[in-house]
């Protein structure tokens, strides 16, 4: 089958999945559609916000579908009609098998881990949380189960010691862009080599879920070692970033998100959650094994800043602690 004959319906929502759109475009292929989340509105004045996958395919003139509910019959006529013969997914909904069932090539999902390992929704961050010195990027047939299918393809990526899951999620963006267009290479010429997760499973291996993060679960844990704390902040950072509450002597509250931290290992008799600062330069936190050193922190309703800017607006004079 020639690239210009096969038809490929793409599913994605948010910026990670748009390099691999546009790669799909640039390599050649016929894109007969894209399925994008519905608009909706955000903010003070409820504007609708569009999707990073709809504004880019906009600008391209490529077919768009919004649906609001996946098995809504007028959305099932809407896509079989497209006659696509792959679908190909990136960062998008989980999909009803009638949906992910219909082509006759299949349908794929770019997923930002090896598989079987940080299956979910957030496998970036929970890596880097764990302190995963390495990650990957997978590619794999849709069954009926979230993230299980046979895998296709892999590619490992490395993690910086102090990387964070932004700079993180921008370099697997671009190296997914890539492997999806193999995938479909492979698959267009008929070259596949599917591998079940099972297969790639060692014999006792405790498999790493990496679940939707939540509000509740962003708050630091000052009691945990100096290692597991820093891999917190980094692995929330930017987005949606680690929090605590600086609370003063007389029982004062300061909360702050924290973007950026350096760990100091040493031994020290202070005790945890205890902050010692300068008051110019320099805010540190005492933990299990060593200082936690703030960089980057964000006061409510204030922009993100370097703890100098902090510290000259905020006085952390007394025996404050991080709670």
């Amino acid at each position: 089958m020639k690239k210009k004959e096969i038809r490929i319906v793409f599913m994605g929502t948010p910026e990670f999945a748009v390099p691999s759109l546009a790669a799909i475009l640039e390599a050649g292929y016929k894109l007969v559609g894209v399925i994008t989340a519905p608009d909706k509105p955000a903010g003070r004045g409820k504007k609708l916000n569009v999707s990073a996958v709809k504004r880019f395919s906009l600008r391209q003139g490529l077919n768009v579908l919004q649906p609001v509910k996946l098995k809504d019959e007028n959305f099932i006529n809407e896509l079989r009609e497209l006659k696509a013969d792959l679908q190909v997914v990136v960062a998008f909904r989980m999909l009803p098998e009638k949906v992910w069932a219909m082509p006759p090539l299949g349908t794929f999902n770019l997923h930002a881990s090896l598989l079987p390992q940080y299956r979910g929704a957030a496998p970036i961050n929970h890596a880097i949380i764990n302190g995963e010195k390495s990650t990957g990027l997978t590619t794999f047939f849709l069954d009926a189960l979230i993230d299980t299918g046979t895998i296709i393809q892999q590619q490992k990526i490395q993690i910086g010691e102090d990387e964070n899951a932004g700079s993180l999620h921008d370099r697997m963006m671009i190296a997914g862009a890539g492997l999806v267009v193999e995938t479909i290479e492979l698959i267009r010429k008929g070259q596949l080599n599917p591998v079940r997760q099972s297969d790639l499973l060692a014999a006792r291996e405790l498999l790493h879920p990496a679940p939707k993060i939540f509000k509740a679960d962003c708050q630091i844990n000052w009691e945990k070692p100096l290692g597991d704390i820093h891999n917190f902040v980094r692995g929330l950072s930017p987005y949606p970033a680690a929090f605590t509450t600086f609370v003063s002597p007389t029982g004062e509250e300061l909360p702050v998100k924290i973007f950026k931290t350096v760990k100091k290992e040493v031994v020290h008799g202070v005790q945890a959650r205890r902050l010692i600062t300068d008051g110019k330069q320099e805010l540190k936190v005492a933990v299990q094994g060593g200082y936690l050193y703030i960089i980057e922190l964000q006061r409510p309703g204030k922009k993100r800043m370097p703890t100098s800017d902090f510290l000259r607006g905020n006085n952390l004079e007394g025996e404050w602690s991080a709670r």
